[in-house]
């Protein structure tokens, strides 16, 4: 019997076929379709640290709820240098985020940043003016990839799949927030620290990023006489 038969004969009879679970969607585009330019053009190398950050988030799903946890990334060392976990997917969850990444790199509140471009995908949050507006005050030069495409957020898309392999599918089912959010605090600190990634010669974010201070440091020395 044909499928289309199948289905109108299940309409009739008030019947549907079951569905395995229900995704989240979590990009979601902005209102008025206004956003900033892909400044990145899926090319995701950088000459160093603080060139390019790329960020996103995802879900995980829980026993008492939905949990949403954002990253911002280091494109050259892979570091992340911010992440949140929250029950909701409001602009706040990625604010925060890219306020503790530049807290981790030592820029205060009316610090500006220079030759830095922070990459997203086109959702809501990243468009939206409170986050916009926050890039601007720091200096940041903003970058949105085009709409339902993983690849334009590449870097990002694969450390979310790292972070979904290593940890959530690994040790689920979770139950709880607290148990989402202090789980990924100690996987951030592994990865960060102790995970070797091919991509950097097979070292840590840490020691790639203390690799290129040390070589940089080692070029400004004075040659002597």
């Amino acid at each position: 019997m044909a499928r289309c038969t199948v289905e109108r004969l299940m309409r009739q009879a008030g019947l549907s076929g079951a569905v395995r679970g229900k995704r989240v969607r979590t990009t979601i585009p902005g209102a008025d379709g206004r956003r900033a330019g892909d400044l990145v053009n899926r090319d995701f190398a950088a000459a160093g640290p603080d060139r390019l950050w790329v960020a996103d988030f995802t879900y995980v799903p829980g026993w008492a709820g939905t949990v949403y946890v954002a990253f911002c990334v280091d494109a050259y060392s892979r570091r992340i240098l911010g992440w949140k976990a929250a029950t909701n997917k409001q602009t706040c969850l990625v604010l925060d985020v890219v306020e503790q990444a530049l807290w981790q790199r030592g820029y205060g509140r009316n610090s500006q940043v220079t030759d830095l471009i922070h990459h997203s995908d086109a959702g809501s949050q990243y468009t939206s003016i409170a986050f916009t507006e926050r890039l601007a005050q720091a200096g940041i030069a903003p970058s949105i990839g085009s709409v339902a495409d993983a690849y334009d957020n590449a870097l990002a898309e694969s450390t979310i799949g790292l972070f979904k392999t290593e940890l959530i599918t690994r040790h689920g089912p979770w139950k709880t927030f607290t148990d989402v959010e202090f789980a990924t605090a100690e996987w951030v600190d592994w990865y960060n620290h102790r995970r070797l990634h091919g991509a950097l010669g097979h070292t840590t974010p840490a020691e790639h990023e203390t690799a290129y201070h040390h070589q940089r440091t080692r070029a400004d020395e004075p040659v002597s006489a």
